[in-house]
């Protein structure tokens, strides 16, 4: 569409005048930009990022309409203070961290992680059975192999070596919390196998950033791309250098205004501007006619996550939902009206108990990204459990047992790519004790291929463990 191509047009010269030597920043997408068309009549801001009268391209669209557009200059208000710095180095800054042999942690739902700096990235879950020893599941997202320069922490020569390449070169960024964020990385290779990339070994790059008040905690960690990981610390050793402390990230307006013989904003533009406005509330109005009615399924569908604390770690139903009566809570579990939700990171997933497992990604922009990891078939689950344990049994001290566990086979998901076979995930079902009786977590393992394993660990299925058959199905207590 010309409209759309206009802009892109217009984005892609603010790149191009960046190059060619202007005060701009090469174009990224953790600068964002606004074009804005305020007719004849311009008063530019004041405050905020600067304009000048002869920073402006000219642009036409493909109905020969013209438009003279104003770009702000984007540059840091301490370039002086960054010039003249001629302080320790962000390596020799951060030397002190990796000659302690120092480490930091986060806690999530089911992985711990483990950062020693400079050393090794570490992912482990320890599981503690009554009586038994400590099993450990972990892997190694990096080693101190590095694949930076900075491949022995410390070593000053490679370290400050690393530096200038880094003085030479534009300093990356990451858009944290809408702020422009410089860090420095250092890159872990080595780590354990990758099965899902013909074993090739994990790797990580560790993104330092400045925080006054921080103590090297781990922000973020994010699998960016399978088996490839961005891990962020929060670390007050960057901040005394002026080239690492944190940048607004404002958006950036470019103002285009019309030559003699161009309408105000693009023709193509305001057409499609006015075909959005029209498509939005009758879709609106259809997705709620469409709504399934049956109860069962409202229930489901307006059941959302809800953020806990800083970590979507824990799922809490929605409002009307905590009125119910634990009994209420417990029929509706089982029958499959009141879906889990939960899961930390890129997925988030849906445990409809008797029904399916689904693993779901929403984005804001492109909607809803959903995948069948499972579907329930009572036939199929009795006949896993001639072959696997679908209870298993804690010894209390009184030499009776009670149930500790129940596991449930969800066949027939999506074909998987990797295989060509239909996807498939044991449910393990855990009691959890909370204060809160709404409470979930969701952790989902992949030990196969395709072949998942899901961890559901709520209040509500301590309430049912007890009345689990032998092929561990669940009823309502008596």
């Amino acid at each position: 569409a010309p409209a759309p191509a206009l802009l892109c047009g217009l984005l892609a010269a603010v790149a191009a005048v960046a190059e060619g030597g202007r005060a701009l920043p090469q174009l990224s997408d953790d600068i964002p930009f606004r074009v804005n068309w305020p007719g004849t009549e311009l008063s530019l801001p004041t405050t905020g990022v600067l304009y000048k009268e002869d920073n402006y391209i000219i642009m036409t669209t493909v109905d020969k309409e013209k438009y003279k557009c104003l770009l702000p200059l984007i540059a840091s208000g301490n370039e002086e203070e960054e010039k003249d710095y001629k302080g320790p180095t962000p390596g020799e800054l951060l030397e002190p961290l990796f000659k302690q042999s120092s480490c930091s942690y986060r806690i999530e739902s089911y992985w711990t992680y483990e950062v020693c700096h400079g050393k090794h990235i570490r992912q482990y879950h320890e599981e503690k059975e009554t009586g038994q020893k400590i099993n450990i599941q972990e892997y190694y997202l990096g080693n101190m192999i590095m694949k930076s320069p900075l491949s022995e922490p410390g070593s000053q020569e490679l370290s400050c070596g690393y530096d200038l390449f880094l003085s030479l070169t534009q300093i990356p960024t990451k858009n944290i919390e809408g702020q422009m964020t410089p860090y420095y990385p250092v890159e872990l290779g080595n780590g354990t196998p990758c099965s899902l990339r013909q074993n090739l070994p994990r790797s990580s790059t560790v993104m330092y950033i400045c925080h006054p008040e921080a103590k090297h905690e781990i922000l973020s960690v994010a699998e960016v791309t399978t088996c490839e990981y961005e891990v962020v610390i929060l670390t007050p050793l960057l901040c005394n250098h002026p080239k690492y402390r944190f940048r607004a990230s404002p958006v950036n307006d470019i103002f285009c205004q019309s030559l003699p013989g161009s309408p105000l904003k693009p023709h193509n533009l305001e057409q499609l501007e006015k075909q959005q406005e029209m498509l939005k509330m009758p879709f609106r109005r259809v997705k709620e006619e469409e709504m399934p009615s049956t109860k069962e399924e409202k229930f489901s569908s307006i059941h959302k996550p809800v953020a806990v604390g800083s970590h979507q770690l824990l799922t809490v139903g929605t409002t009307h939902i905590s009125k119910l009566t634990d009994e209420q809570l417990i029929k509706e579990f089982l029958s499959g009206s009141y879906c889990f939700h939960g899961g930390v990171g890129w997925w988030k997933y849906e445990f409809c108990y008797g029904k399916y497992v689904h693993q779901y990604h929403e984005d804001k922009e492109s909607g809803k990204t959903s995948v069948v990891v499972g579907t329930w078939s009572k036939e199929e689950h009795i006949e896993w459990s001639r072959k696997n344990a679908a209870r298993t049994f804690y010894l209390r001290e009184d030499g009776t047992q009670t149930v500790r566990m129940v596991s449930h086979f969800y066949g027939n998901g999506d074909v998987c790519d990797l295989t060509d076979k239909p996807r498939q995930v044991t449910v393990k079902l855990k009691c959890k004790e909370s204060d809160s009786p709404h409470a979930v977590t969701i952790y989902m393992l992949e030990p196969h291929s395709c072949q998942y394993i899901l961890g559901v660990e709520s209040p509500v299925i301590c309430k049912i463990l007890d009345t689990a058959d032998e092929y561990g199905l669940l009823s309502v207590p008596s």
